[in-house]
């Protein structure tokens, strides 16, 4: 048995009439009769029952009827998955994910990705950059999402979008009353580095930044991760450099303030191999790309 003899079985079902059905699957009448016949031949079992008028199902033929309904109705599915598939539209995204960056950004691009291609299944997998970097040669990611990325042949980066650079400040500390802030301000200041690693970081980038002043800033604690350094803040710790995203989390006593320096900015990328094929990671930097432009204007 063959999808044609589905096909023609349907169609001759639906009219109850050859004439009808040859005309409907655009072929000449002796070819379906022979088709049903051979079907008839293979069943062992009469479909049709002859009648003056055209043809009616027998019992075994109504039986067939909904089997070849529900194999033709799969057979359009699996056609129509695969279809999308090839279009990006269906299967699954594996994504890295890390510190502040999640609090405002990824989520926005992601929740634009699922509207976009709701039958795309994210899995979304907290990771430090070597770790993305592992699982995505590997094949076990198919994005991951970077700041300060390193040098790697390997990968591509696409940029998400640039943020500025905020400073978290504790309400009680004479900085808050600024309203911008100067990196020469840090003189002094019990300052709060994050992420301790990978390297280099964020903090390795606030360091530089004060030795291009002229002064050694005065680190009082390391912290691997942004939640961490804002509660340190919070607790009158010190004060810390985070990207514009982190400013959504709201702490006690915690005030945020923009970096002085227009240059000050840090970039968010999105990391992939620059061999993957994939139409599902097209799809997917096709709308990081939407996400950007709609962000820069």
């Amino acid at each position: 048995m063959e999808f044609r003899h589905l096909r023609y079985f349907m169609a001759l079902a639906d009219e109850g009439n050859f004439g009808r059905a040859a005309r409907r699957l655009h072929i000449s009448q002796p070819p379906l009769t022979r088709q049903i016949r051979q079907l008839e031949d293979e069943f062992g079992a009469q479909l049709f029952e002859r009648t003056s008028k055209g043809v009616d199902l027998t019992e075994a033929g109504h039986l067939f009827r909904e089997e070849a309904a529900r194999i033709l109705a799969l057979a359009q599915q699996a056609a129509e998955r695969t279809r999308k598939a090839g279009r990006g539209q269906l299967g699954r995204l594996d994504v890295g994910i890390f510190g502040s960056a999640v609090l405002n950004v990824i989520p926005r691009l992601i929740l634009e990705f699922r509207r976009c291609y709701p039958e795309v299944e994210v899995h979304l997998h907290t990771m430090t950059r070597p770790e993305q970097v592992v699982a995505l040669q590997e094949g076990r990611l198919t994005v991951g999402f970077v700041r300060v990325f390193p040098d790697a042949p390997e990968m591509a980066v696409e940029t998400v979008l640039k943020e500025r650079l905020m400073v978290a400040i504790n309400r009680d500390n004479e900085l808050s009353r600024h309203r911008e802030i100067a990196v020469r301000a840090f003189a002094g200041q019990p300052l709060i580095l994050f992420p301790s690693s990978p390297r280099p970081s964020l903090g390795d980038h606030v360091v530089a930044l004060c030795h291009a002043e002229g002064f050694q800033p005065r680190v009082a604690q390391e912290v691997e991760d942004v939640v961490t350094s804002i509660a340190l803040v919070s607790c009158g710790f010190g004060i810390c450099v985070v990207p514009e995203c982190a400013t959504r989390l709201r702490l006690p006593h915690v005030v945020y303030r923009p970096l002085k320096g227009s240059e000050q900015l840090i970039e968010l990328g999105c990391a992939y191999r620059p061999d993957d094929r994939s139409p599902i990671l097209r799809s997917f930097l096709d709308v990081v790309r939407q996400f950007r432009s709609a962000n820069e204007a």
